[in-house]
């Protein structure tokens, strides 16, 4: 009898590690996740000094805000007495589209509203260094038909419908998301929003047509306001709810549906009238605003996104698009400021609506929202005619990708170095400043004829025409559009300072396993 159910335990521990080794193969991303450097950096000395300082722990629960106009990610961190407190604000390096959600596959628009990360969003091989998933489509964005897929948080500072940053900073996010995972954190929560939600915004921008939606998620943003608590979300009637409870007569919670009619439920009363208390105080403020003649930001379409001004201060020709303000440091005050990673060659600032920007009153206050010419939305040289079927790079990563018209961050390969044309004399009067912005901005947007733009000096037709001599030194001569890229460099070679690459998967095959 003995021997049976030895030899019976055994047989079953043998069939336990025969499962156990099956299940270890087939979990490819916690195999990825434990033997991969850049997902395992350790949270860096100053992070962990901060968290002594604000009472947290290392591996308490996080929660990020993203402000597509500030061009800021927020992290936030439970401390010990249980609310959140803000550990570290980072500057986003590049973010796409317009202010407003993401609509449909292709509108290159990053998406705003309340979304969940979980531990199989977190993608330790991603060709952009490191990366999360949003998670969007949730369930509202489905619940209005809209599409779109592989929109990310994610290195590189190049963005076609994600949030980029550098390659540092998303080191230091990923591994504060890793932490919160390991201290027991199922999901942290994403609020992506067009702006910080103040009433000086929202009278700027009442004028949006996006206005109804972003009352709507204003509401979540209040509820983290006064509770300093994660706002539990819901979905309704195709609208979001937050802190949603059971009504007292009921036995069990309600079952929400995006879809569906909300079932009945009640909003805890201290997080109801501290939310309506606040909306007063907001909505107070935002009638004087309008009352006194606040302008609207101008309605424009085929945004280019933008960038934090630490960024393009660091960038020839740099514009921060929708970031751009009148209030904080100038790009010039910013010029010696450190930037906070690496900044690739490849990357391109947001252009500015140069006819928009010289029609616009004198007295009339900064323009929040500034669009772009849809043909000079990024600036890419084409490849030599020679150039063989491979490309180079970044042209080979975006076809491992599958970057053809999806969603997912596209990098445009370095410039080549090409003649360029010889710059206009200075003209004689004292320049208007609808004339300086105007030399500014043709100084880095291609094809622009820029001989209407400064008069020719008089002295010119008094001397008879001579021979122009060929000038065999225009690619050495040429001003570089971007920092810390040589002129003779190629396309695969490594930026100081830049971490490398690693192959990778494909955001698809990535995440196939978790839709």
């Amino acid at each position: 009898m003995i021997s049976r159910s030895l030899a019976r335990a055994l047989l079953a521990s043998v069939a336990l590690l025969t499962a156990s080794v099956l299940l270890a193969g087939c979990d490819t991303d916690q195999v990825s996740l434990a033997t991969n450097a850049k997902a395992n950096q350790p949270v860096p000395p100053k992070l962990l000094a901060a968290m002594v300082e604000k009472n947290m722990d290392l591996q308490s629960p996080i929660l990020v805000r993203l402000f597509k106009q500030e061009a800021e990610l927020e992290v936030w961190k439970q401390a010990r007495n249980g609310q959140f407190a803000l550990l570290k604000t980072y500057p986003i390096c590049r973010w796409s589209g317009d202010l407003g959600p993401k609509v449909r596959e292709g509108d290159r628009q990053a998406p705003e509203g309340f979304y969940s990360i979980n531990p199989g969003q977190m993608n330790p091989q991603s060709a952009y260094y490191l990366s999360f998933n949003t998670g969007y489509p949730n369930a509202f964005d489905k619940a209005l038909g809209r599409t779109g897929s592989q929109l990310m948080v994610h290195g590189d500072c190049s963005s076609r419908g994600c949030y980029a940053m550098t390659d540092e900073q998303i080191a230091e996010i990923y591994s504060l998301g890793r932490e919160s995972f390991f201290g027991g954190q199922k999901a942290f929560q994403l609020q992506a929003y067009p702006f910080k939600m103040t009433p000086v915004n929202m009278a700027k921008h009442r004028n949006n047509p996006n206005m109804p939606f972003w009352k709507m998620i204003k509401e979540g943003y209040d509820h983290f306001e006064v509770t300093r608590q994660e706002p539990k979300v819901d979905f309704c009637e195709k609208k979001y709810v937050f802190d949603a409870a059971k009504t007292p007569d009921a036995k069990r919670d309600p079952v929400f549906d995006a879809s569906a009619k909300c079932p009945a439920y009640v909003i805890p009363e201290d997080i109801a009238s501290a939310v309506r208390e606040k909306d007063a105080r907001d909505q107070a403020e935002y009638n004087k605003l309008v009352a006194k003649g606040t302008p609207m930001a101008r309605m424009n379409t085929g945004i280019d996104g933008g960038m934090n001004k630490i960024f393009a201060s660091k960038i020839p020709e740099g514009s921060t698009g929708l970031s751009e303000t009148a209030e904080g440091s100038t790009l010039e005050m910013l010029a010696m400021a450190k930037a906070p990673g690496t900044i690739p060659g490849h990357v391109n600032p947001p252009k500015p609506n140069l006819d928009a920007v010289a029609a616009a009153p004198a007295n009339q206050e900064p323009v929040v929202a500034v669009s772009a010419p849809a043909a000079t939305t990024r600036v890419a040289a084409a490849a030599p005619a020679g150039e063989n079927s491979s490309g180079g790079f970044f042209s080979n990563l975006g076809r491992k990708m599958g970057l053809g018209s999806a969603d997912t961050t596209a990098t445009t390969p370095p410039p080549q170095a090409t003649a360029s044309v010889a710059p206009a004399a200075a003209p004689a009067t004292p320049p208007t400043a609808t004339s300086r912005l105007k030399a500014a901005v043709t100084r880095f947007v291609p094809g622009r004829d820029t001989s209407k733009d400064a008069p020719k000096p008089a002295v010119a037709a008094a001397k008879p025409a001579e021979p122009v001599k060929p000038d065999t030194r225009l690619a050495a001569t040429r001003p570089a559009l971007k920092p810390s890229v040589s002129d003779g460099a190629s396309e695969a070679t490594q930026i100081m300072g830049a971490a490398p690459v690693v192959s990778s998967n494909s955001f698809d095959s990535r995440f196939g396993a978790v839709k």
